[in-house]
């Protein structure tokens, strides 16, 4: 058997990369543990060893010499003791080898089990820091089972779980269907790493731009903002770095195939992309695509842009209970107030209408008094 155990320890240091020593040392320690649960009270300063070539292991305990023994377990009689060291001194500290006749079998099922837990924890480790640098990255996992609302995403070595705050609103999971999911936490648990992952994060778009982008993945295009409200309708702001290269053009693809393979995935998600510009004006202008802008005024002071638009583009502006203007708002960073022209008609006449100077009242005296018709002027 302990052949055969060290053996096994050469194999997993050669394929886990656990060191053989430090499973020994874990193993001798267990073994000391058992030793004083088995033996209880005697097993009083003891050392187990393992000899690193043959496997043996042996039980070692620290006694005094004296003359003359009084407690067996903690004491040794000198002239035993001279048997093997003739110059041993009353008082002295010596080891003597106290193996169990039956100590094998308590030391193969304790090897056993010391083994076992610290190959979970090295794997457990090794899970760990495989996905502690996945943080901000996408995984793909096949949805295992659903718990109390948690989808569970295998993800061979692992589980992932994918919390209701995380998931697409309205969109449903089957078990053994494939998902893409954001990474969004990866910590330590007293049961091995556990991974958070989202289908709402931002994050998650600007990856699969990333993926299926490849002058975004290049750094030619650059994303520079995202607004995303998950399961209906992102916005993402673009600008290229070649100026030969059209960033919008680009992450839409032939006939709209690259988008459309991230719509597909975000399961019919809408997404308008849209240029970036460090002009305000222009940069909001563009966010409210796939509205037509007139023209933006800038309030730096308050942070506002007051977009005017067509009569008939208010609607488009605003969208569906103000969700384009929202996430044009996210996008810009910029508060966005959007007037049609009838509307900005109507406020500059009152303003004109306000400022006109009031007439200046008549004096009195300059008012002629009224001559009757029968009275000659005088």
């Amino acid at each position: 058997m302990n052949l055969e155990l060290l053996r096994a320890l050469d194999q997993i240091e050669e394929e886990k990369g656990i060191g053989k020593d430090v499973i020994i040392d874990a193993v001798e320690a267990a073994l000391l543990s058992a030793y004083k649960k088995n033996f209880g009270t005697t097993a009083q300063n003891m050392r187990i060893e393992m000899d690193r070539t043959t496997g043996e292991m042996r039980v070692y305990q620290v006694r005094t010499v004296v003359e003359d023994v009084d407690d067996p377990t903690l004491q040794i009689a000198l002239a035993q003791v001279r048997e093997w060291d003739p110059t041993a001194q009353v008082g002295e500290m010596v080891e003597v080898e106290v193996t169990p006749k039956d100590f094998g079998r308590i030391a193969a099922q304790t090897a056993k089990q010391v083994v076992v837990q610290r190959l979970r924890e090295a794997e457990r480790e090794m899970v760990y820091k495989e996905f502690r640098d996945r943080e901000g990255d996408i995984v793909t996992g096949i949805v295992q089972r659903i718990e109390r609302k948690n989808v569970f995403l295998d993800l061979g070595r692992i589980e992932a779980v994918l919390p209701p705050p995380e998931q697409i609103p309205r969109e449903g999971y089957r078990q053994g269907e494939r998902a893409k999911a954001y990474v969004v936490e990866v910590r330590q648990g007293t049961r091995g790493p556990q991974i958070v992952v989202s289908r709402t994060h931002p994050g998650l778009l600007k990856r699969l731009f990333e993926i299926e982008v490849p002058e975004v993945y290049e750094g030619i295009v650059e994303i520079k903002a995202i607004a995303r409200e998950a399961g209906t309708r992102s916005k993402i702001a673009v600008a290229s770095r070649d100026r030969n290269v059209d960033a919008v053009g680009a992450c839409v693809g032939p006939k709209g195939s690259r988008v459309q393979a991230i719509v597909d995935e975000l399961r019919g998600e809408k997404i308008d992309i849209v240029a970036w510009s460090p002009d305000v004006s222009q940069f909001a202008a563009a966010a409210l695509s796939p509205a037509r802008v007139m023209r933006v005024e800038i309030s730096e002071a308050t942070k506002t842009a007051l977009v005017i638009v067509q009569d008939h583009q208010l609607s488009l502006a605003i969208g569906r209970e103000g969700q384009n203007a929202r996430l044009a708002a996210k996008l810009t960073g910029w508060r966005i107030d959007i007037k049609n022209e009838t509307q900005i008609r109507e406020i500059e006449a009152q303003k004109i209408f306000v400022d006109l100077p009031e007439e200046e009242p008549v004096p009195a005296e300059a008012v002629a008094a009224p001559v009757a018709a029968d009275e000659p002027p005088a």
